[in-house]
């Protein structure tokens, strides 16, 4: 509902032609009526900035807010992190850094670590709201000394990597079809048990072993929330299989080095009846990989019989091509500025 419908009391009018009510002297108004030119649109702005308003509100501020001062700082040229800090950590993006870029190889081995349906969206991948006490982000800020009237919302601690990363598919609503499509962020692990999908995370990387997501239709609409591709990174999974991509999350996954594939038409989780105890290989994934080349989805089911899907990259353009070499946008970035430098 806009304004001017709030107006008319009603949302079944053309406001073109209709008008939104009556003067006092029994005259119809139209919204042309009311609107504003755009001198007194202009005129409004001005009256609005003046530079002496803002002086008047912002020259005393740090006398004004005391508590803003008394809140501890570090000094000098580099922040000094705080390792007991809940909401800031150093981002671990740059971890074991080198001045030179990695290969593009097939990868093998991969297990499931989530199987969804359709329109699963950036929220579903990596919540705003409210900390459950009983998530992996939850338990984390619990024996971190967090009180829970004290969790506040993920938004809030988007600067804390081991929370956004404990809270990557820990959405309430969202639905893995490995648990016969049971609500809230959990999996089957490594063992075969059930498991919060952060912990089986934790377990598979361990051991090494590369992870896959698997989609259907619309992954990753919504907002483009840069923390639904960082915490999938942070997770350790290594390829994205859906059967559409919204487009902005699309290319945040290839943006932190994570491969998106896409089904081709009528080919999906559940004609090929996977659960979760597959093992996937990615093949035809080498130095010669070219925008939307088609690869192939090796499975490899529980009972040894092998089954290749043909899907199709969706890296899309050949400057992604580079950022997935080197493991994603910002290593390629500051690669670029050391060259230069």
């Amino acid at each position: 509902m806009c304004s001017s419908d709030l107006l008319a009391g009603r949302v079944d009018i053309d406001l073109s032609c209709e008008p939104l009510g009556t003067s006092k002297d029994g005259e119809p108004v139209y919204l042309a009526d009311i609107w504003p030119t755009l001198q007194e649109v202009r005129d409004a702005m001005q009256s609005a900035l003046k530079p002496e308003v803002f002086r008047k509100l912002y020259k005393d501020f740090a006398a004004q807010n005391p508590k803003w001062n008394e809140i501890p700082s570090s000094t000098g040229n580099v922040y000094e992190w705080d390792r007991k800090s809940t909401y800031i950590q150093e981002p671990p993006f740059f971890e074991n850094f080198s001045l030179t870029p990695g290969s593009i190889k097939p990868i093998t081995g991969a297990r499931a670590l989530g199987i969804f349906g359709d329109s699963v969206t950036t929220d579903h991948i990596s919540p705003a709201g409210a900390i459950k006490k009983s998530s992996a982000a939850g338990k984390f800020l619990t024996e971190n000394g967090v009180e829970f009237a004290d969790f506040n919302s993920y938004g809030s601690r988007r600067g804390n990597d081991r929370i956004m990363t404990r809270g990557t598919f820990a959405n309430v609503r969202i639905k893995n079809l490995m648990l016969g499509g049971e609500e809230g962020g959990n999996t089957i692990g490594a063992d075969g048990q059930k498991t919060s999908i952060y912990d089986a995370s934790v377990a598979y990387q361990a051991k090494g072993t590369p992870l896959i997501v698997i989609a259907g239709q619309e992954y990753g609409t919504g907002s483009s929330r840069d923390w639904a591709a960082k915490g999938t990174n942070l997770l350790g999974v290594k390829v994205v299989v859906a059967q559409s991509f919204e487009r902005i999350h699309r290319s945040n996954l290839v943006g932190m080095g994570v491969l998106p594939l896409q089904f081709k038409d009528g080919t999906t989780a559940q004609t090929l009846k996977l659960d979760g105890t597959e093992t996937y290989d990615i093949v035809g994934l080498d130095a010669n990989l070219k925008p939307q080349q088609d690869l192939t989805l090796q499975i490899t089911r529980k009972n040894g019989a092998v089954e290749n899907v043909p899907v199709r990259c969706r890296i899309d353009t050949p400057i992604e091509i580079d950022y997935y070499q080197h493991g994603g946008i910002l290593p390629y970035v500051l690669r670029q500025l050391i060259a230069k430098a």
